[in-house]
């Protein structure tokens, strides 16, 4: 029997993405699993589990309980963002550490925190929520073109485009709301001011109500209309984190969040930081492994720590920088060739091929998401921004990405 503690994590994700975070996890406790499917990958890292309905809220608790039955739990916990909320009214019902349900459903829904940024004064965009597509174009046109037509409870920028003309609006407005229909909290659409500047992200650590934030995230963006996201980069010295600081604890002040990790998307406007949204969640992208790479600092660690009431370790004990570069193709299509033709250096940290010819690839463009779009991807380490960013076009240029176009 071991004396660690016991954690539950609720849907553990794709191995690809999200393993880092269950190996990290499981070297501080004993890990049980909750899971829409029998473990494969996550076998070496878990103690126990219960397969459920991860979508049906009374599904997902009574299998949380089942665990519970069977292990003294001391925390429970998820990165998956649907999940969010059924997590933490699991850890209510079984009297365990976590931020409250309603708090919770604020940083889900974009329009309620909004709403909370400004009466706090936080730093954000003009939104309005919209029921149709005249409501809409009456909000598009009293914000101002360009705008950002947007689902009010999605992630990784599906159904989220800049609609720069009220031509364009009809056709951004029905894909934000085909997208926003299947979110079993609300299917809000948010017409929002286009905050122009460049993408970054504060990854955040609160602990009863002081947050530290550990790393700034510089995002690389596709071109409009979408907001696909293509590259991320991690400086352990980014001079951007005096500045983003003091809008990230404000968001989380507003939103009510004591304690956690986060992530945090904002818009640098006029060399000023701007909130998008605040994600109650370690951050995809295997951003928290670069974090890692360049800091020391372990962030899913971080998070059990806080799910089981106790402090996270933040000591920094690296200072580096590291990228994460994404795969996609061309054009939509069916893939025909993915190969990487160059050397494996030690600064290639990763590189991940996650489709196989035969594979269709659906670009944004053509109706597609991240899902249905990415090939794989490669991430890099350096000594410096500049040195990463030479990297990560050494590798590029070395990876082959072939598709038969569709017709």
């Amino acid at each position: 029997m071991s004396d660690r503690p016991v954690v539950l994590v609720v849907a553990p994700g794709d191995a690809n993405y999200r393993g880092y975070c269950l190996e990290q996890v499981a070297d501080a406790y004993d890990v049980v699993l909750l899971t829409a499917a029998e473990p494969s990958w996550e076998e070496a890292h878990i103690i126990d589990h219960v397969v459920a309905d991860l979508d049906d809220p009374a599904a997902l608790l009574a299998g949380g309980r089942a665990l519970a039955a069977r292990h003294d739990l001391a925390g429970v916990m998820t990165w998956d963002e649907w999940c969010l909320v059924p997590t933490a009214r699991l850890a209510r019902a079984l009297g365990l550490p976590a931020n409250s349900v309603e708090v919770t459903r604020a940083c889900r829904n974009k329009a309620t925190a909004r709403s909370l940024f400004a009466r706090h004064g936080v730093p954000s965009a003009v939104s309005l929520s919209v029921r149709s597509l005249p409501e809409a174009q009456a909000a598009a046109a009293q914000i101002g073109y360009p705008v950002v037509i947007k689902p009010a409870a999605h992630a990784g920028a599906m159904g989220v485009q800049r609609v720069d003309t009220p031509d364009q609006l009809a056709t951004a407005h029905q894909v934000a709301q085909l997208t926003a229909e299947p979110a079993a909290e609300n299917n809000q659409v948010l017409v929002e001011e286009f905050l122009d500047g460049p993408e970054i992200s504060a990854e955040c650590v609160t602990y009863r109500g002081t947050t530290t934030v550990v790393a700034v995230n510089r995002k690389t963006i596709s071109p409009p209309p979408h907001f696909e996201q293509l590259a991320h980069r991690v400086d352990a010295a980014d001079p951007l984190l005096g500045i983003v600081t003091p809008a990230a604890r404000a968001a989380i002040r507003a939103l009510g969040i004591t304690n956690g990790v986060s992530h945090i998307e904002m818009r640098l406007v006029d060399g000023r930081p701007r909130l998008i949204e605040v994600n109650g969640r370690l951050a995809g992208d295997m951003i928290g492994h670069l974090v890692r790479l360049t800091t020391g600092i372990d962030l899913p660690r971080a998070a059990a720590d806080l799910a089981c009431g106790q402090a996270p370790d933040l000591t920094a004990s690296r200072v580096g920088a590291a990228a994460i570069g994404m795969i996609y193709p061309h054009t939509s299509g069916t893939l025909t060739h993915l190969g990487y033709t160059g050397t494996r250096p030690p600064w290639l940290d990763r590189l991940c091929f996650q489709r196989r010819p035969g594979d269709r690839l659906v670009l944004p463009q053509d109706g597609g998401t991240l899902f249905t779009a990415r090939a794989g991807f490669y991430i890099v380490t350096g000594s410096t921004p500049a040195q990463v960013n030479e990297r990560l076009s050494t590798v590029a240029d070395e990876i082959t990405v072939a598709v038969k176009a569709d017709r």
